[in-house]
Formats: structure tokens, C-alpha cells, sequence
């Protein structure tokens, strides 16, 4: 099991910050482990307060089901096979922002994101989780 150290948590924050900077959009990025735990945060100066709690939901939204957190709006939706799904887990985010995180063809934990659209925060998310996918895992 390769566990998320924190200088990687700290490379995937780095990758997101330059990510919104380019964008020019001041977003919270949280980190967080295979259980959901906070690994590392970054409130870039003028993030929004209220995005915070969206940020780290995202994240974990997405190390709970490892998958992106978008994905879970398709079971969450009326109509869904999962209707309602968004109420567990003392609450779900299920919009675009949280990926996980891969290192080696496993998930490591996961990247939240928010401040911006849902496509710039996305584009963060994806920014900062590509900064781990080319990590080799050790042996």
C-alpha cells in the first residue's frame, strides 16, 4: 500500500496554486489521504471563505469513492439509481473539482478544490492531480 507522504501532498498543493495563478482564480485546495483525512491545505490570499467546506467536501467526496466527484452527480440525480446518495457520509459534494490521486495505478488520496467556476476549479483539480500521476512508486 504506498501511502501519500507530505512532500507529495505539498507538490500536488504547489501544482494547483500554479495552476490558479495562471488562471488568475484565488482558490482553497485541500489534500487529503485514502481515509479522508486533511493531508495539506492552501487558502491562496483572497479565496473565498464559504469555499473552504466545498473544497475539502470535493476532496472527500472523491477519496471515499476514488473516483471524480462529478461522477457521482449521474447515481445522485433524480432519477439515479442512488437518489439521495449526496445525503450520506455526513454529506457528499457531487460537482466538478475533486479528482483523486494516482501514484503508481493507485489512489493515494485526493485533491478538492474551490473559489472558482466549477470548470476553473476543475481544471485546477486536474492540474494538481497530473503533478502525482507520473510519480514512480517504489518497490
Amino acid at each position: 500500500m504506498t501511502v501519500l507522504s507530505l512532500g507529495e501532498a505539498e507538490r500536488t498543493l504547489a501544482a494547483g496554486v500554479a495552476k490558479a495563478t495562471e488562471i488568475s482564480v484565488p482558490v482553497n485546495i485541500a489534500v487529503l489521504d485514502t481515509g479522508a483525512n486533511l493531508k495539506a491545505f492552501v487558502r491562496m490570499d483572497g479565496a473565498l471563505l464559504g469555499s473552504i467546506d466545498v473544497a475539502m467536501g470535493k476532496a472527500r467526496t472523491s477519496a471515499l469513492f476514488q473516483m471524480n466527484s462529478e461522477a457521482l452527480f449521474e447515481f445522485c440525480k433524480p432519477g439515479g439509481t442512488s437518489f439521495g446518495l449526496e445525503n450520506s457520509n455526513g454529506g457528499l459534494v457531487v460537482f466538478a473539482g475533486g479528482r483523486p490521486l494516482v501514484m503508481g495505478g493507485e489512489v493515494v488520496g485526493a485533491v478538492g478544490v474551490s473559489g472558482g467556476s466549477v470548470d476553473q476549479d476543475d481544471a485546477i483539480a486536474q492540474a494538481a492531480a497530473a503533478a502525482l500521476a507520473t510519480v514512480a512508486v517504489a518497490v
